[in-house]
């Protein structure tokens, strides 16, 4: 079951985060030879999508980055979304690790 993460997003600027993935007995998972995939959507059932950014900073450690530009911000409308991580295996196995909401904090300076 993947792991539950809210974030908040400022319209128009540049966001990055990095999330630690971890197993089901809490242990940190070792991403070597993974890929990373995440995508921000008004809805789940929406077509229209964002896509993040992704690095596996440190495989060992499990973590992953998420970037948006802020031009990517800049074209998100106020509001609420919906998110998820998913990393592929070499053997093309895709886990859904990380999933939540994501706030986008509407902004004044243009």
């Amino acid at each position: 079951m993947a792991a539950i993460a809210n974030l908040l997003v400022d319209q128009g600027a540049t966001f990055t985060t990095t999330v630690t993935v971890y197993k089901s007995d809490d242990s940190i998972y070792n991403l070597t030879n993974y890929t990373a995939a995440a995508q921000i959507r008004k809805s789940h059932q929406s077509s229209a999508k964002t896509d993040f950014a992704t690095a596996i900073s440190t495989p060992s450690n499990g973590q992953i980055t998420l970037t948006l530009t802020k031009t990517q911000t800049a074209a998100l409308e106020e509001g609420h979304y919906v998110y998820d991580v998913e990393i592929t295996a070499s053997d093309s196995t895709v886990t859904r690790v990380v999933q939540g909401v994501i706030k986008v904090s509407p902004n004044v300076t243009r």
